[in-house]
């Protein structure tokens, strides 16, 4: 396309440029032929010509090419919107997901504290019973080796102070002593 406008332009611009006269030898023999003494008329009638082949070979291509570029430009225009609602919405959507997030995370912040505090108090409460549990656990085993000294101390003052030969015992006082311990 391009090389036929070129083709074009020099077949019709070429001669006229060297067939121009000036007013030297040439415009006497104008003069001559014509009966004119400028030739102002045939080159704007030529000018025309010219323009007007110029305008039917190279309108088209120019109409083509600038509602091409229109229509690029439209259609990339058209994309750039399209892109720009698609990132207004994905914001939409991310401030959306992070209102929703921050809210989830105060509900589990929230749950984490009350699961907190009632295991504190779980704990707590284990604590006290188990303590509990172990003091009177010490006070039994208080009661128990208080008992035991005392046993221990009876047992041991009479074994001191008392000998077998001081209480006459017979088998049958030892029997019955027995069976009142066992009954």
């Amino acid at each position: 396309m391009k090389k036929k406008i070129i083709i074009t332009l020099l077949a019709l611009g070429l001669p006229a440029l060297l067939l121009a006269s000036g007013h030297g030898e040439g415009a006497d023999h104008y003069e001559a032929i014509t009966g004119r003494s400028s030739d102002f008329v045939p080159r704007i009638f030529n000018f025309l010509i010219f323009a007007g082949l110029l305008y039917y070979l190279i309108a088209e291509p120019v109409r083509n090419f600038f509602s091409g570029r229109r229509e690029k430009i439209a259609s990339q225009l058209r994309e750039i919107e399209r892109r720009l609602q698609e990132a207004k919405e994905a914001r939409k959507a991310a401030e959306q997901a992070l209102a929703e997030s921050e809210k989830k995370a105060k509900e589990i912040l929230e749950d984490a504290e009350k699961e907190a505090s009632l295991l504190t108090e779980r704990y707590r409460e284990l604590g006290e019973r188990e303590l509990e549990a172990l003091e009177r656990q010490y006070r039994e085993r208080m009661e128990v080796e208080e008992r035991k000294m005392q046993r221990e101390t009876i047992v041991s003052l009479l074994d001191e102070n008392i000998q077998p030969d001081d209480i006459p015992l017979s088998g049958a006082q030892v029997i019955e002593t027995l069976a009142k311990k066992v009954a």
